[in-house]
């Protein structure tokens, strides 16, 4: 079934056409360092803020799910060609918002034979929003994470973009706490790159 490139509205069989893939949303794989947490990301923030942004509207999860395709699957099938130990893949607040979670559609990209995912198992209990707010504000305003998976385990925690940093680094702390070893973060985009 053909429908329209979410880009150039040209007929595709993709949600974003191979033209558009290859000229518009090729990733650049970058490395930020958070406190003790190396963090990967596909893309600058301002290259694809509009997409990011449909987050907050139903068309996000087409968008979301395609962009997933496009970076978190080829990153964990090479992943796990070159690290044959089982990992646990971990979402930063997989709460539902417009029908759909946004970070649960990136975890989901990372699911294979080797990594397992652990849907909705860390959760904010302090909904605040971080749009806009200065570092000294989210410091104030932790998110107050609470995990119910697994004990010890390795796992990759998953968020759709980093801008400070606080977030994934309270997230790695509560992890940790609770006897995981955070291997690395992967997210979307890199608002400060």
């Amino acid at each position: 079934m053909k429908m329209r490139c979410l880009s150039c509205h040209k007929l595709s069989i993709l949600s974003f056409c191979n033209r558009c893939q290859t000229k518009l949303l090729q990733p650049t794989v970058s490395k930020r360092q958070v406190g003790s947490l190396d963090v990967y990301s596909f893309f600058k923030y301002q290259n694809i803020e509009n997409l990011l942004l449909t987050k907050h509207t139903a068309q996000g999860f087409i968008v979301y799910k395609a962009l997933a395709q496009i970076t978190f699957r080829p990153f964990i099938k090479r992943f796990l060609k070159e690290d044959r130990r089982l990992v646990y893949v971990i979402g930063v607040d997989e709460t539902v918002k417009y029908g759909y979670s946004h970070v649960a559609l990136l975890t989901h990209a990372l699911r294979a034979k080797q990594s397992k995912i652990l849907h909705a198992k860390l959760l904010a209990e302090n909904q605040i929003s971080y749009a806009g707010k200065s570092l000294e504000y989210r410091k104030q305003n932790p998110r107050a994470f609470k995990y119910t998976g697994l004990k010890d385990i390795e796992a990759i925690l998953v968020d759709d973009i980093i801008t400070t940093g606080t977030t994934l680094q309270e997230a790695k702390n509560v992890l940790e706490s609770n006897g995981l070893k955070v291997l690395f973060s992967l997210t979307l985009a890199d608002a400060n790159r």
